[in-house]
């Protein structure tokens, strides 16, 4: 459920200064690695929206995948430290993929939400691939197999009333 200070989908998203200032060198490092003229353009648009500290919908998802790689490779904290991090995890939150996956977190807090109460009798966890694992919580009514990969959390499947 999106809070009050979250953007609607086709509003415009404001950055602070710390972002900026972090920001800003990651996409020059963008641009200085392509050399692909349409690539540079969308670079070159979102540095500039940065820099005035106002991102419009459109770049939002390519902002969104720059936040992303920066957290995820722990650059951001090595270079800039733990506000700096902070702030990002943050403005991730309000981007177009911030969305997606927070809606992934709700959508699984609620089917773990239907467990309370139950009796736990298993719970294992797997690789399905490189990068993505399973959890399945087996309970006296029902098996829940939880997916994570880096695309996000899924509830994979979800056995009811299983006959013993």
């Amino acid at each position: 459920m999106p809070s009050d200070d979250q953007p609607k989908p086709a509003e415009s998203l404001t950055l602070d200064i710390l972002q900026r200032d972090v920001l800003v060198p990651q996409i020059q490092a963008f641009l200085d690695a392509t050399t692909d003229p349409q690539a540079r353009e969308v670079y070159l648009a979102l540095k500039t929206a940065i820099e005035s500290l106002e991102i419009p919908a459109d770049l939002q998802p390519r902002l969104g995948a720059i936040v992303e790689v920066a957290l995820t490779s722990g650059r951001v904290r090595r270079l800039f430290g733990p506000a700096a991090e902070l702030s990002l995890n943050v403005l991730f939150t309000k981007t177009p993929r911030g969305r997606e996956v927070a809606q992934s977190l709700s959508e699984l807090n609620k089917a773990l939400a239907s467990l309370k109460g139950q009796t736990v009798e298993q719970i294992t966890s797997s690789q399905k691939s490189p990068g993505a694992y399973s959890l399945t919580l087996k309970t006296t009514n029902c098996q829940l197999v939880i997916r994570f990969e880096q695309s996000g959390v899924r509830v994979e499947s979800l056995e009811l009333n299983l006959d013993r």
